[in-house]
């Protein structure tokens, strides 16, 4: 049963290389490069983008009652968001030393870089950014929860869980209780000389 889980997890990880390389192939075919933190994108490109932008004005005037009054709504979950991230920050910078956890990039989760195409105005890049920053905060956290409970309480569900962590296929089987204890400080081991 091990052998067939670790086998669909390395075509998992085959298949995950094999994405990165048709983004890859995708950044060609819509011609731009990553350089860092700035995305560049061909002179011809550009100034097509930039023909599609929409104005302010335009952009209001076709927006739909509905999504004007879900703004106190959606921009109101600001609030519960840098909250979640200020006290995973400090459960991390705290904890995370204390059980010899590898620290989480914080920049493999926040990602800001929509801003930068040209065929969005200012609302629509503000809009962006407000979302790419609203899942970093639930990516990362994720990330920090997931390596606490690989390490506290590395034990599946009986139940099928829907999007569970990349960590969750190293947990012991629901009722494996047999070396319990043994299993559970060799997950912790790999978990502390893993460079996540």
């Amino acid at each position: 049963m091990n052998r067939t889980i670790e086998g669909i997890i390395n075509d998992m990880r085959e298949l995950e290389n094999e994405l990165e390389a048709l983004v890859a192939e995708q950044h060609r075919d819509f011609m731009y490069r990553v350089e860092g933190a700035k995305i560049k994108f061909e002179e011809s490109i550009v100034a097509q983008q930039k023909a599609l932008k929409i104005g302010l004005i335009e952009w209001f005037a076709s927006s739909r009652l509905r999504s004007i009054l879900s703004i106190p709504f959606i921009y109101g979950m600001i609030v519960p968001l840098v909250f979640l991230h200020i006290t995973m920050e400090l459960f991390h910078a705290i904890c995370f030393p204390l059980y010899k956890i590898p620290k989480v990039k914080r920049t493999h989760y926040f990602v800001a870089d929509r801003q930068q195409l040209p065929y969005l105005n200012a609302i629509e890049k503000f809009n962006c950014a407000y979302c790419a920053y609203g899942n970093g905060v639930i990516a990362y956290s994720r990330e920090i929860v997931a390596r606490i409970e690989l390490y506290w309480c590395p034990i599946k569900h009986a139940k099928k869980v829907l999007g569970s962590h990349p960590h969750y296929q190293k947990f012991l089987a629901f009722g494996e209780f047999e070396d319990f204890h043994k299993k559970t400080a060799d997950l912790r081991s790999a978990l502390k000389n893993s460079d996540q």
